[in-house]
């Protein structure tokens, strides 16, 4: 159950019912994690909503933005994000074996995408600077400097999510992922 009191957002007005009125022709919904912020700072959802735009207007692909996200919310237990990237991921082309394989660490037979996933999990699994060897590893599969850029901003992106929905305890509105 969610901690944070949360508007619904078809009971809210001015500023708040704008934004959530374009979420809602956008994605179908608004989101439970979306309605948790915006019920709390709309600057907060306008930078995270602008953040997700930037990201998706970068170089990389659905696919690869959605393996980062699964492979962020994974490693920090976040199961509401896991959920709907797992969504996400589907809708991105993904089988939900290789989505599998992205959360577990293992293999999904596509180099380019076991080299981004080991890249991203090295971000966030370890301190310090991240080793020559991981960053040529990624180069090696394929990524360029700048999508090394914005493989980070797809990272930052998530992890506001992610950190949002941990405290919050989200309530799922996304088929929940075993």
């Amino acid at each position: 159950m969610s901690r944070l009191a949360t508007i619904r957002p078809e009971e809210a007005t001015g500023p708040a019912a704008e934004v959530f009125a374009k979420i809602k022709k956008a994605a179908g919904k608004v989101p439970n994690a979306y309605a948790t912020i915006g019920s709390h700072s709309l600057e907060a959802l306008s930078a995270a909503l602008a953040f997700d735009g930037a990201v998706a207007a970068s170089t990389l692909g659905k696919p690869d933005i959605e393996v980062i996200k699964l492979v962020v919310s994974e490693h920090v237990g976040c199961d509401y994000c896991v959920a709907a990237h797992t969504l996400m991921g589907k809708l991105a082309g993904l089988s939900s074996d290789d989505m599998k394989q992205v959360r577990a660490g293992g293999a999904t037979g596509d180099a380019k995408r076991d080299a981004l996933a080991a890249y991203v999990r090295a971000l966030v699994g370890t301190r310090g600077t991240v080793p020559e060897a991981v960053v040529d590893a990624v180069r090696t599969a394929g990524y360029s400097d700048r999508n090394l850029i914005e493989i980070n901003l797809a990272i930052a992106s998530i992890t506001f999510t992610n950190l949002v929905n941990r405290v919050n305890d989200t309530t799922l509105d996304f088929p929940a992922v075993a």
